[in-house]
């Protein structure tokens, strides 16, 4: 009867909901968090550069990297032996800011957190 018609993602039902868990728990990590939020303030960086903002070996960056790529999240671009990061798509970024809102409405205490006053401005 519905054969022909596509299964919206949002559905409860969605075929993506599994997947979707499986996005949450691997940026259910602070330092891969903090690697979106780098990357999206910047067009591309790379290991090197986000190790050090991060305060991170470039080693342990490394291999958070090597997982965000795994799951699309991240994209690279060689130019010669360097290796450059950068968001996939706008979605992730989404993810993290909808993340640190929700945070902070968390420990608003009842006030009207900062990035509601911003949206005002």
């Amino acid at each position: 009867m519905n054969a022909d018609k596509k299964m919206c993602g949002l559905d409860p039902q969605s075929p993506y909901v599994e997947l979707a868990v499986e996005v949450f728990g691997l940026l259910a990590d602070a330092t891969r968090v903090r690697i979106i939020l780098a990357l999206r303030e910047q067009d591309e960086l790379s290991v090197n550069h986000l190790a050090e903002l991060l305060e991170k070996s470039p080693a342990a960056v490394s291999q958070h990297l090597a997982k965000l790529r795994m799951a699309r999240i991240v994209a690279t671009r060689q130019q010669g032996q360097r290796v450059f990061y950068r968001l996939e798509n706008e979605h992730a970024s989404q993810l993290v800011s909808d993340a640190i809102f929700q945070a902070e409405h968390s420990v608003a205490g009842g006030r009207t957190p900062a990035h509601h006053h911003e949206e005002e401005a």
